[in-house]
């Protein structure tokens, strides 16, 4: 398995240079459009093509605006309507997601904690939440190539799921935003937040959403529509890992200065269709070591969900300052599912899903610190990306 490393990702190395190369040329002849880079780097000002065009936004006003409809902004938009209803205060609250519909980016297979979900809602159960499948076996293994090691989880450390649930994430989140909407929540699924805006005393008045109906190479389509400004007292950024919001906020506030870079990962995973032989509800699995070398932080998740249906969940987190050049994450992924210890499970099975996004992988010491913040100028983030 070593020779076949080095001697296939130098290869995909190499093939994957010469298209670059050939597309460069590519786009530099004077047969194809130059393709713009984008506005923030080339002011649309400057650009012809933009000349005659209306770039005045529609603006409008909340109390609090949401960006990012995962769990974290759902849970907070919830919290504060049931806040404000036991007051009976009106309070507009909206979330703003890039999907096309709640729970869109959200792959299935998740291992939950159930504590938070009580404090919010704590009829969930009465409320159907699609909580179906509590954790029935937990298991942590350090792999060999041929060999799978049990190792003992203590109560206490993170990899103990006595009392959780194996779920669906995709399918809670819809949850979530049914109950968002119930409460009175706005909701406004595919638009995506392109920039931060600002008061003239540097305070965060909100956010603009993306512009649409724009060509490959940087000019407007006929059907060019300006994005909307959405301004608010309060503006929580719940964008996940490495957003490009958050990163004008870090530029703004110069939220880095007193603490540690982040450092991140790249998670994988697969949903699986197995055979209902090897199926077992709620089994929970974690392991370490093979498919990859000591000097790597990564580790591998096992999940048998209990959705009606015999599907697994399966996929590894490699944290993305490795040292090899050629090391392919995806590859050590397809790797691991040939280790003897679960091979069998993907044999007779069908992959229905899959999908990848980077992950925060720092501890307390990247976290930055804001002391000082009042909620009628800044926004307070709690983003750790």
């Amino acid at each position: 398995m070593a020779s076949f490393s080095r001697a296939v990702y130098p290869l995909r190395f190499a093939k994957t240079l010469v298209k670059q190369v050939s597309g460069h040329v590519r786009h530099a002849s004077s047969s194809t459009p130059r393709i713009t880079t984008h506005y923030t780097v080339n002011p649309r000002e400057s650009d012809p093509r933009w000349k005659d065009i209306d770039m005045t936004r529609v603006d409008d006003v909340a109390d609090v605006v949401i960006v990012g409809g995962g769990p974290a902004g759902l849970s907070a938009a919830c919290r504060l309507k049931q806040l404000a209803n036991d007051k009976g205060e009106e309070l507009r609250v909206c979330v703003v997601e890039k999907a096309s519909e709640i729970g869109g980016h959200t792959l299935s297979g998740a291992c939950i904690e159930p504590v938070a979900l009580d404090e919010l809602f704590p009829d969930w159960k009465e409320r159907g939440a699609p909580l179906h499948t509590p954790v029935t076996a937990d298991k942590f293994a350090l792999l060999t190539e041929t060999q799978r090691i049990p190792l003992p989880i203590l109560p206490g450390l993170p990899l103990n799921n006595h009392g959780n649930y194996v779920v669906r994430l995709g399918n809670v989140v819809r949850w979530l935003g049914e109950q968002a909407e119930e409460l009175g929540v706005e909701i406004y699924s595919g638009i995506a937040a392109s920039e931060v805006l600002f008061h003239e005393d540097g305070s965060v008045k909100g956010i603009a959403t993306n512009d649409v109906g724009i060509h490959k190479d940087g000019s407007p389509k006929d059907s060019f529509e300006r994005g909307m400004e959405l301004h608010a007292k309060v503006t929580i950024f719940g964008e996940g890992c490495h957003g490009h919001l958050a990163k004008q906020l870090y530029k703004s506030f110069n939220l880095r200065e007193n603490c540690e870079p982040q450092s991140y990962g790249i998670g994988f995973k697969e949903v699986w269709e197995i055979d209902p032989a090897l199926h077992n509800p709620g089994y929970v699995e974690h392991t370490v070591g093979w498919p990859f070398s000591k000097d790597m932080y990564a580790g591998t998740f096992l999940y048998h969900l209990g959705e009606g249906e015999p599907l697994i969940v399966v996929g590894v987190v490699v944290g993305l300052d490795y040292s090899n050049p050629y090391l392919s994450p995806y590859q050590e992924f397809q790797r691991f599912k040939h280790h003897p210890s679960i091979e069998p499970l993907f044999k007779s099975g069908k992959r229905i899903g899959y999908g990848a996004r980077a992950l925060n992988e720092g501890g307390l010491q990247v976290l930055y610190h804001v002391w000082h913040f009042d909620t009628r100028r800044y926004c307070k983030t709690m983003l750790g990306t």
